[in-house]
């Protein structure tokens, strides 16, 4: 009787301290901001991601009431802006803009110093952009048929740029050979601005670009566009055909940008943010300057980003495996 007594007694406080639990952190979520908010950014100032950052964090700021800081913290393709994301406090105060690696790692890196999945919450895929495979101009090859027929007929005798080891533009190119059934010898640079410079000089022939990076070269001549790696040829160049119409069925390869916070965020405070992320870049003035940039504007929930970067994960993990490409 004593226990059940003590019991009876301890339900209603615990009832009690939970209500209060809940209330604080509701309070707080309303709270929130009531500061600065930082956006980390995991790649340097200057490239498609951080300009995608300054595109939209003057509305967001407006949006919240409160300041939003980028802070670049560039390296090993985005793993050490989002390691510290991840050992952030789940505050809401730090959120971080990330990119495609944000999916690739996990297939490629076997020693990340963070667990992707667990360590980082979603909030919204804010673009996708597809990638261009571009030429030469003085280049022999015309097309996708063209390219995926010299390349079968002389293995790894033509190359093709990247922008590094497990880039975007690296794993666009793996994915074209792996399903092609051919192999290309791959040139690393050190970033995507070296890498159209060599293929402009005609010292590489060949390049999965950014569309974003990219564009204004091939509308001045400089580089020649085979396809489009989307599923849906590009507004900003629709004469281009896609490389699943040109000749490989089911190629489908985007680079995009969407916002993390560290796991255990206030669920609150990931709704608000999700919804001011997706009313900024449905913003006319912000939609026109990421659609010229050739983007494809979306503005996900968390749960929609998160069914995205999972099939990427596994997308890419497939591809890593079948060409044996690891980066520890």
């Amino acid at each position: 009787m004593k226990v059940h007594s003590a019991l009876r007694a301890w339900i209603p406080a615990a009832c009690v301290g939970t209500a209060l639990l809940v209330t604080a952190l509701s309070a707080a979520a309303q709270a929130w901001p009531a500061k600065p908010v930082k956006m980390i950014v995991t790649y340097p100032p200057g490239g498609t991601v951080d300009v995608v950052a300054r595109v939209i964090a003057p509305k967001l700021s407006a949006r919240l009431g409160q300041p939003v800081v980028i802070d670049n913290r560039a390296g090993a393709g985005g793993a050490i802006g989002g390691d510290l994301v991840a050992k952030s406090a789940a505050d809401g105060y730090t959120i971080m803009l990330d990119a495609s690696n944000h999916s690739q790692n996990p297939a490629l890196r076997s020693k990340m110093p963070f667990d992707t999945l667990r360590d980082l919450a979603p909030v919204s895929l804010l673009v996708r952009v597809p990638n261009v495979l571009v030429v030469n101009p003085s280049a022999t090859i015309t097309g996708v048929k063209d390219l995926m027929a010299q390349a079968k007929a002389k293995p790894e005798h033509i190359n093709y740029a990247s922008s590094g080891n497990g880039s975007a533009q690296h794993l666009s190119a793996e994915l074209f050979s792996a399903m092609a059934g051919v192999r290309m010898t791959h040139v690393a640079y050190k970033g995507g601005g070296p890498a159209l410079t060599d293929v402009m000089a005609g010292q590489v022939p060949v390049f999965f670009a950014s569309l974003a990076s990219s564009l204004q070269y091939i509308q001045g001549g400089k580089l020649r566009a085979l396809a489009v790696t989307g599923k849906a040829r590009s507004p900003v160049m629709p004469q281009i055909p896609t490389v699943a119409e040109s000749g490989l069925a089911g190629y489908e390869v985007y680079e995009w940008n969407g916002v993390f916070v560290p796991a255990g965020t206030p669920a609150a405070v990931v709704d608000r943010l999700s919804k001011e992320l997706a009313a900024v870049v449905r913003d006319p003035e912000v939609r026109t300057r990421l659609e010229g940039m050739g983007a494809e504007v979306i503005g996900s929930n968390p749960a929609e980003l998160d069914a995205f970067r999972r099939a990427e994960i596994a997308k890419w993990t497939q591809v890593a495996k079948t060409n044996k490409i690891e980066l520890d």
